[in-house]
């Protein structure tokens, strides 16, 4: 433990820290999701079909990202690195947009709730269950050596 930089973590430790923000940000989206069910006078089966094409979409794009995390976080050399290394500057960017766009598009009553039910619910089951794949990948991620 000699020599850890300020605010840094095990490796290990990035794949949990993702984990978390992917699981309590999924668990948002999908309460903004079914407040919006909630509002429509009817749940018909064509709005649950569509929020679970929307899940399969972002589930398959969630999934190959989580593996591109998961090979770049064991690819670093130090066993240690800052807190913040569970993301690559892109994925902050996307992250980013992403909040903006959804907050922006919410707020200004542009789509119908049906539309926010429909995709706020499947996207935020997708992201809830790749918090569950980094939790997953935490487990599986070797304890010993310099993996740590």
């Amino acid at each position: 433990m000699k020599n850890k930089p300020f605010f840094s973590v095990k490796k290990r430790t990035l794949l949990a820290i993702a984990g978390c923000v992917w699981l309590i940000a999924g668990i948002n989206v999908i309460r903004l999701g079914i407040l919006s069910y909630k509002k429509l006078s009817t749940v018909s089966e064509l709005s649950v079909l569509l929020t679970v094409c929307v899940f399969i979409v972002f589930a398959a794009m969630f999934f190959k990202m989580s593996m591109k995390h998961n090979k770049r976080i064991h690819a670093y050399r130090e066993a240690y690195r800052p807190v913040w290394h569970f993301f690559d500057l892109k994925s902050y960017i996307i992250m980013a947009i992403m909040m903006g766009g959804g907050i922006w598009l919410r707020n200004s009553e542009l789509l119908p709730d049906f539309f926010i039910a429909v995709f706020y619910t499947g996207l935020g089951a997708a992201l809830a269950c790749a918090g569950i794949l980094f939790g997953i990948l935490y487990g599986t991620f070797p304890k010993t050596g310099d993996q740590n």
